[in-house]
Parts: structure tokens; sequence; C-alpha cells
């Protein structure tokens, strides 16, 4: 079998069912064989770094892992941030590029970047867990082996294979043998690690047991599908549950138990409560406790009792905070060893729940869960994007998955946008590059077949690869792309004008017309103008064939609800 035919079969093996790409010269021998393997199906995307981003987005909506493909040389670089991006939100993705055959290798060939020139493998290796040349088609097996292990390990991670033409075009005779799941989803916790978590829920000797216990759930919750047991663990103890903004819908935002959003963008309910100094112990699940999922490294969030820090990577445990219970392991096997502490520890800490519900009774009746609710129904014209939010929350059925864009938007719509199940919010949260949901929309939906998929995006971000919404015509997907259109880089324009009307003049845009660009493009366009314009927008939008772009006119004006954030901006002090 050919060894481009042999890494697609395996790859459907190993339950992928597309693969995002560019076509070029270095890649051909893969076109006969992607045409023609059975449960693979290949989307052409506009750009290399469009094809990388709908690989990342498959990635985290399909549970398993993305591919993308392109040639060597210009399609590597153009791919080079997206494979960062995918780095930086343990995303895996499988990059495959082409190469020229080995034996023009440092020879002026045209396209060389194999490793005697611009070496692409070099250049993908700072931004991947592992980038390998084959460079003989005995290695394809094993190389592929190593790609697929390092990947989908925890933590998972993008990879990089680089192929020659003539390996490609050579044969392989090994037969792949799907990846066992135990190493890919391995279900391991350190139970002396959670034995001392239960010594602090309830002292040995009959001291008093903690009340006012907290769970901050990160991504890790996500990737280890732990859903179903963290409410099974939050209801049974009456635990509260914040999470992360890149964990977004790991935990119903209607839960009765629900904080909401913790860091940037995040609510009242669990800013307050988090920052109240009267957090005895609190449970990190899953969450790298980066900048913006602790205000900035905000000291004051920190337990009064114990840190509890639950991570498959311990280089991540006590990076931020001094930790006291560490506990290396998958959240889903952590959670599922936390609710068998035994009969007696189990009603002893139950014991507790009247007080924790009236806790939490007192944390909701202080006031509204988010800052501002009233922004939500704003009938300001040009629009409020919280407005733009809530419309479209309202507009999408509650299995929906959204997936939101960079820039001053993504904070409106954390804040004001509910999300109700794991896997249905998605954003690049760490790296943060701009126009990122427009192809990781088009991923998104091909993962998840008839489950509704929206992206929002900005102007800024069309201009960056809203080409791509072509991608999703030319396949017919029925995503809806709304443009919070502002004629502004918003969260850039909110900060230069402050300097004064030069540096706010570097931050504007040119007014465009995107409903006319989607138009041209192949979708459907839209205009909106008026508040009341939006509802039967978005279900215009939202039922009729292939995509469409909701253009709405937004006002570049509203801050972001950023402000404790913000303020914990101006107060940190590096004192470590």
């Amino acid at each position: 079998m050919r060894t481009t035919a042999y890494l697609l079969e395996s790859l459907v093996a190993e339950g992928v069912g597309h693969a995002f790409l560019v076509p070029g010269g270095l890649v051909d021998p893969f076109l006969p064989d992607l045409a023609a393997t059975p449960g693979m199906t290949p989307i052409v995307a506009a750009h290399e770094s469009g094809a990388a981003y709908m690989a990342d987005g498959y990635a985290r909506a399909s549970g398993r892992f993305g591919v993308a493909l392109a040639i060597g040389g210009p399609g590597v670089t153009n791919m080079v941030t997206a494979a960062a991006s995918a780095r930086a939100d343990a995303s895996p993705v499988l990059f495959v590029t082409g190469q020229v055959p080995t034996d023009w290798e440092g020879r002026g060939g045209f396209q060389d970047s194999s490793p005697a020139s611009l070496n692409d493998v070099e250049l993908l290796s700072s931004v991947t867990a592992l980038s390998l040349s084959v460079e003989n088609p005995h290695l394809a097996h094993h190389h592929l082996r190593a790609c697929l292990t390092r990947m989908l390990a925890g933590p998972k991670a993008p990879v990089h294979m680089s192929l020659p033409l003539d390996v490609q075009r050579a044969e392989v005779a090994s037969p792949w043998e799907p990846l066992d799941a135990s190493i890919y989803r391995p279900r391991f916790v350190d139970g002396s690690a959670v034995e001392r978590l239960w010594r602090v829920l309830v002292p040995d000797g009959g001291g008093e047991a903690p009340t006012r216990v907290a769970i901050l759930a990160g991504a890790g919750v996500e990737k280890s599908g732990a859903t179903d047991c963290l409410i099974a663990f939050a209801e049974q103890f009456e635990i509260p549950v914040a999470t992360t903004l890149r964990a977004k819908g790991v935990f119903p935002e209607d839960h009765r138990l629900s904080l909401g959003i913790f860091g940037y963008a995040g609510h009242r309910y669990a800013i307050e409560t988090f920052l109240s100094g009267r957090v005895e112990v609190l449970i990190v699940l899953g969450s790298g406790l980066s900048q913006r999922d602790t205000l900035f490294w905000d000291r004051k969030m920190l337990p009064t009792r114990a840190l509890v820090h639950v991570d498959v990577d311990p280089t991540t445990i006590g990076r931020t905070f001094h930790t006291h219970v560490p506990i290396v392991g998958d959240c889903r096997a952590a959670l599922s060893l936390m609710m068998e502490g035994g009969s007696a520890r189990v009603m002893h800490l139950r014991a507790g729940n009247q007080a924790r519900a009236a806790w939490l009774a007192s944390i909701r009746a202080a006031g509204p869960r988010e800052y501002d609710p009233d922004h939500a129904a704003s009938d300001a014209v040009p629009l409020h994007p919280a407005r733009v939010a809530a419309e479209l929350r309202r507009a999408l059925p509650r299995e929906a998955a959204v997936a939101v864009d960079s820039g001053a938007h993504r904070a409106f719509f954390a804040h004001y946008f509910k999300s109700y199940g794991p896997r249905t919010y998605y954003t690049a949260s760490n790296l943060g590059p701009m126009g990122w949901a427009i192809p990781a929309a088009v991923g998104i939906k091909a993962a998840l077949g008839q489950t509704p998929v929206a992206c929002v995006t900005g102007d800024g971000c069309m201009l960056m690869h809203g080409m791509e919404v072509a991608t999703a015509a030319r396949y017919g997907l029925p995503i809806p792309f709304v443009v919070v259109n502002n004629n502004a880089l918003g969260n850039v324009w909110l900060r230069a004008i402050q300097e004064g009307p030069g540096p706010g003049a570097l931050a504007e845009l040119p007014g465009h017309d995107f409903a006319a660009f989607g138009r041209a493009m192949g979708a459907r366009g839209l205009t909106v103008t008026q508040p009341e314009e939006l509802a039967p927008a978005f279900a215009e939008a939202l039922s009729g064939e292939g995509p469409c772009v909701v253009d709405v006119r937004c006002d570049r004006r509203f801050t972001t609800p950023v402000t404790p954030y913000s303020e914990a901006k101006k107060e940190w002090v590096d004192d470590d």
C-alpha cells in the first residue's frame, strides 16, 4: 500500500473522518487517496492557516484529533501561528506536510524546505510537541505511532510529520494497529493524594470540617469527559462551581450550583465569592491557573485552609500558587475516587450541605450573576454587543455550539452568553489569534454533524480569515457567521482612545459591508442595524441552506465586562 493511502486509512482507523488541506505540488500523491479512502472526507480550505484552524476546531469538538495537510515551505510557515495556538490550548492536531524528494535536499530545488534547507521540521518543533521527518518508508509506521502517542497522551499537544515526495509514493508493508485507548485516555489518579484531600474535607479526630468549599473547573474536565462526575460530586456535597473561560460550559451555567466564570470577563457570583477571603477549600480541576484564569494571579482568591489542584500535567501544579494538596491525575478518575471516601466520611461532609446551601443562597441574594445585566436588553443604536449575545442565545437551541473569536466581542459573549454543556463553547483562550473562530467553526461543524454551530467574530477578525466563509459555502455548511462590526479593533481601540484621538485612529477600521462580502463568497448575507432586527435575522440565518454572514453594526464605545480583571491588573505586583 502506498504511504499516502496507508496514512489516511490509519487515521480513519483512529476515528478521524475529516482532513483539512490546501493542495499543492508537494502533496499531490495524497489527492487520489483522499478522494478514494472510505470514511475520510477532505475539506479544502482557502489558506493553510485556515486548514490548521479547522483541524484545531475539529479536534476540540470531536474529542479525538484533527488533521491538517499542506505543502512544506510556504504551507508550513502559513500554519505556524495555528500550530502555536493549538499548543497553547493543548489541542491535539496532526500536521502532515509534503517535502521535496530526498535526493533533492539542499540542492536548490523549488520549495525545498527539507532539513538541508529551510528545515520545516525545526521550524515547527518549537510550536509542536514532536516534529519528525519520514526520510524512509520503513519509518512511516514508527513515526506515525510516535506522533499520535505523543499528541494524545496528556497533556495533549499538536505534532508534525514531514513526508518527502518519494516516501509518499513508496510502499508500506506494516499493517496499522489502532492505539489502545489506555495510551491516550488513561484513567489514573494518585490515590494517596485523594486520601489527603479527604483528610482536609473531613479532619481526623472529629475536627471541624470546612463549610465553604468551592470548585474551579478548567479545560481538563472537558478533556477527560468528567462533566457528569463533576455535577454528581458538586450535587452530593452542595459545592458551588465556577469555570475558567476555556472551560465555559463544562458545568451548566443555569445549574443551581453554578457561579459562572472566574477570571477574564467573569461573573459576579464567581469573582466576589473567590475574592471574598471566605472560601476555606478551593478545588482546582484541570486548570493551569494562567494570568486570565486567576485575575492576574490575584492572591485574594487563595483559600483560608487548603488549595487542592488536580491535573494530568504535574508541571502546572504549584507553578502559580503554593498547593497544599497536589493531585496528579485525570479529572474524571479523581472525581470518581473523591466520591468514594467511605460512608462515614461522606455523611460527615454531607452534614455541612445545609450550611453550604445557605452560603450559596447568600451569594445569589447579594445581586445578579452578571455585572450590568441590563446591557443584555439594551436598545442602543448602534447595537450593544451584550444585546447581540443575549439574542443569539435565545435563537440557538440548548445543545448548539458556538465558536467565539478574539476581540472585545469575546468578553461580551463570555459574560452574557450562557453555555449548558461541555464542547458547546469554543475559543482560542491562551494565544488568542484573531480570526481563529471562522475556520474553527468549519472544523467544529464537520465534527458535530447535525448539531447547530454558530461563529461569533469581529470585523478585524474577518479581515484576517474571512475568506474561509467561502469554504463553508463550498461544502454547504449551515453556519451563521455573526460579525460584531464596530469599525475598530475593539479592545485595542478602547485602550488607545484613552491616549488621544491619534492613537485611537490607529485602531479604527474602515466600514465594510460584510453581508455583501458573504454573498460574494457564496453565502447568504444579512445586515442588522436595529435591536429588533436581531431575532428575525438569527432565525433566518439558522433556517436557510448553507452559511449566512450576519453583519451586526455595533458601537465600539461600550466597555467590555472585564472591570475586575482590569482592576487586578493595575494592582498586580510580582512579589515572588
